[in-house]
């Protein structure tokens, strides 16, 4: 690194932006959002469930802490701390339960991720494969999953193992030179068998998080050139040894970046990719409804494999639930998104991000300071209701290979959709229908009329920032009139 050549932390840099104002998209689709819910309190709306279905959608996802990062992203500490590691035994079984099933009786979650070299970081002796970092870290892991019933782990690299890097740390770097790629690609196959072998299945795989910033935690800078070789040079090894594992490129900006378009020129990488994986964290919903993410995507499924708030977007707001709900919304009935996953699950009392990026709190030990979440007790957790609010509904009310089909909504005369105002329908692999509302609006309430094209009753369930899973007087169909509050989210469910 010299003077004028500095590594760039892609959150630091957001903050700067938003500080100066300079990021326009955000406060332009912000305004767009406001002026087209202006004097806008109802709508008709008809769910196609007479005509073909639109996707099938998998199930969502979301990121599990099982190591120490410092506050605000700064560092590793040699700390052991994580989950499930800290949590008591019946606090696990409780995650298990209320959070990564969220209530349901079956399975929740579909998808866990993994940060390697980040929350999975031991090293072995030649400093080029993974292992635990401490006693029982992957067998704790895998006993979560297997109590949740979530169906695998999404492994990820933040870092490769530091031996195959130019400057020999997790931190910063890129791969070394003159590294031997057909021997990174074995040992990134021995880092799937050391989990595997431990009980824990891999759904998905990814060569590298956001390959192109250097950041104060875990990574490692891919020039398109150094990505592509390795792709190539690693991904059949990862098809050969897992063949049902699905393989996305390159979690950040998918297709719509250098690395993106130098792996679309390749006929060989695009026979590798499986998915195109997106980071738009915390922006506004209504980007996936004027953007298209599928433009040049080569026909592969896209989709958000992290969203969150960052300290640098300012504090926490009740619009934020809604906005979030909107987001895995807008990603299915625009982008036809199979999946969508947050970012963690449970953030530790002790870390200053943790609000923005976390479904629930827990006190790992080291934390004597009650006055931050004095209701949470060592080896507890609890929940962060703006964020859980706005996905717990869809982990409860959206279960695995739910099918969605088309609504016919009303548009602005300009053609363009209510943006404030969201709908998505879908029928379970039961066959029940089911249907989500929004109302994003902060101070009006917005009324649907929904033809449901069937007789049957429907029950709601209500989100708000603080509200969970509130029980709504059942309604019967074909038409119903809905009126949602401001901030809110409702299931409508068919009853029985």
């Amino acid at each position: 690194m010299t003077g004028t050549s500095r590594p760039v932390d892609r959150r630091s840099v957001l903050r700067g932006l938003l500080a100066a104002g300079a990021a326009a998209s955000l406060p332009q689709i912000v305004s767009l959002a406001s002026a087209q819910a202006a004097g806008i309190t109802t709508g008709a709306y008809t769910i196609r469930f007479d005509q073909a279905a639109k996707q099938t959608i998998a199930g969502l996802g979301f990121e599990i802490q099982s190591d120490s990062i410092g506050s605000s992203n700064q560092g590793m500490p040699d700390l052991v701390t994580g989950v499930p590691y800290d949590l008591t035994p019946s606090e696990r079984t409780r995650l298990c339960q209320q959070m990564l099933k969220a209530g349901r009786s079956d399975r929740g979650f579909r998808y866990c991720r993994l940060a390697m070299g980040l929350y999975h970081r031991g090293l072995t002796p030649d400093r080029k494969r993974f292992v635990d970092r401490y006693e029982g870290q992957t067998a704790l892991l895998a006993d979560m999953m297997t109590q949740a019933g979530v169906e695998g782990l999404a492994v990820e690299y933040w870092s490769p193992a530091p031996g195959w890097k130019d400057n020999d740390n997790l931190i910063k770097g890129t791969l070394a030179p003159n590294a031997d790629l057909a021997a990174f690609g074995d040992a990134l196959v021995d880092d799937l068998k050391y989990l595997s072998d431990r009980g824990l299945k891999i759904s998905y795989w990814g060569l590298q998080n956001e390959p192109d910033y250097l950041t104060p935690y875990s990574s490692c800078k891919y020039s398109p050139a150094q990505y592509l070789a390795a792709f190539k040079a690693v991904a059949p090894k990862i098809k050969a040894a897992h063949p049902g594992v699905k393989i996305h490129a390159e979690s950040q900006y998918g297709w719509d970046g250098p690395i993106g378009r130098a792996l679309t020129a390749s006929p060989e990488a695009m026979g590798l990719i499986d998915a195109w994986t997106f980071h738009k964290i915390g922006e506004d919903s209504t980007l996936q409804i004027t953007k298209d993410f599928r433009a040049g995507a080569g026909g592969k499924p896209v989709f958000s494999n992290e969203f969150e708030y960052l300290e640098s977007q300012g504090p926490m707001t009740d619009w934020r639930t809604v906005n979030t709900a909107q987001s895995i919304m807008n990603w299915m009935t625009f982008q036809n998104s199979p999946t969508w996953w947050w970012l963690h699950a449970l953030k530790p009392t002790t870390n200053a991000e943790s609000e923005g990026y976390s479904l629930g709190f827990w006190r790992p030990p080291h934390d004597t300071d009650f006055s931050r979440h004095q209701d949470i007790q060592v080896g507890h957790w609890d929940f962060n209701p703006r964020n859980w609010n706005a996905v717990s509904g869809f982990v409860k009310y959206l279960p695995w290979d739910s099918v969605r089909y088309g609504v016919d909504e009303p548009r602005h005369t300009d053609g363009s959709y209510y943006s404030d105002h969201r709908i998505m329908a879908w029928r379970t692999t039961a066959g029940k229908p089911v249907f989500a509302l929004t109302n994003r609006s902060a101070t009006e309430s917005y009324t649907y009329t929904v033809d449901t094209q069937t007789a049957a009753a429907f029950q709601g369930h209500r989100y708000g920032p603080s509200t969970t899973d509130q029980t709504l007087p059942s309604k019967t169909g074909p038409t119903l009139e809905i009126t949602v509050p401001p901030l809110s989210v409702e299931f409508w469910v068919r009853n029985p």
